[in-house]
């Protein structure tokens, strides 16, 4: 009898024959959900990470939605490319350019642990996921229209999955 199994469950090999770039809808929070992101400084520095990937080639992030507690991202990588070292990546960037604006040690815990992810297989999962995404501010309070958020946006079109 196997162990139970800890940690990220392995993608299915046939998954990823199917997708030479798989596309992610990724979601990571603040550490006890504090409200700390929906700010200038972390919208400039994911915004600056994604941009930068996108040149280098690693990873194309599409649309994303951040708010006071957590991002939404939907990032597209060839076979190489690893959602966990990305996302750790960029959680690294947003902590260390908020710490930096706050005068804060960059020992100041700010994310949980992990994050979610989900493997997109069809542009209507794409989209249906995107209209739910982009309505989170709205279901909040925050804003009376989508379109109003200002910590949102798409860096490159992935216009197919």
């Amino acid at each position: 009898m196997n162990p139970p199994f800890k940690g990220k469950p392995p993608r299915l090999r046939e998954v990823f024959q199917a997708y030479d770039s798989p596309v992610y809808f990724v979601t990571f929070c603040t550490y006890e959900r504090h409200p700390l992101l929906a700010c200038d400084t972390a919208h400039e520095a994911f915004r600056q990470y994604a941009e930068r990937g996108a040149m280098e080639n690693r990873a194309a992030v599409g649309r994303y939605v951040i708010m006071p507690d957590h991002v939404h991202a939907f990032v597209c990588g060839g076979r190489e490319f690893d959602v966990g070292l990305w996302v750790r990546g960029l959680k690294r960037v947003i902590r260390n350019a908020l710490q930096t604006a706050a005068g804060t040690a960059a020992t100041t815990t700010i994310w949980q642990p992990g994050f979610f992810d989900h493997l997109l297989r069809n542009s209507e999962s794409y989209d249906q996921k995107w209209q739910y995404v982009r309505e989170n501010p709205v279901r909040d309070g925050l804003v009376k229209q989508a379109d109003d958020w200002p910590y949102q946006g798409e860096i490159v079109a992935i216009d197919r999955v």
